[in-house]
């Protein structure tokens, strides 16, 4: 039997109790991952949050993984990691979080599941995760998007800017 890897792009947000110190966690928990490795990731951005809602500037990072598991089992590993760091869910829509883990990219697959979709909705508007996408994936192809270089150019105008 062949082992098939799957390459998978994960964004990366904080913006409660350190958020460098928390995305630099997730880094390390991301590596841990059972058959997956961390082959990349991007440096920090700092961004205004995203949907109106009074709060702290998020930090903001993308992950180049490779990985053995499908995406809904990948998905089960980063809210393990977020629960890990902290993260209380709540109904509250694009709120304040100490750790959040989205599944942008899967391979080629466009997934529309209950609790999975795959490419991330909103990924071409979103300059918070496009530019650290580019940084460690210029050429990906997102589905339905096309490139990350050619999408890039069409992203929002919040202020984003990278942590030195």
């Amino acid at each position: 039997m062949t082992e098939h890897w799957y390459p998978a792009y994960i964004g990366l947000g904080s913006n409660l109790n350190n958020p460098i110190l928390q995305l630099e966690t997730a880094f390390v928990l991301l590596s841990e991952i059972p058959l997956t490795r961390l082959v990349r990731q991007s440096s920090l951005y700092r961004s205004e949050p995203f949907g109106g809602i009074e709060q702290p500037d998020f930090v903001n990072a993308v992950a180049a993984l490779i990985t053995q598991l499908p995406a809904a089992e990948l998905l089960l590993e980063l809210q393990s990691i977020e629960n890990k760091c902290g993260r209380k869910r709540t109904d509250i829509k694009w709120g304040p979080r100490s750790l959040d883990l989205d599944l942008l990219v899967y391979s080629d697959h466009e997934i529309n599941e209950t609790n999975l979709i795959v490419p991330h909705p909103g990924i071409g508007e979103r300059n918070f995760v496009l530019l650290p996408l580019g940084e460690v994936a210029l050429e990906v192809y997102v589905p339905n998007l096309g490139r990350v270089a050619r999408i890039n150019a069409h992203a929002s105008d919040l202020a984003v800017s990278r942590i030195e």
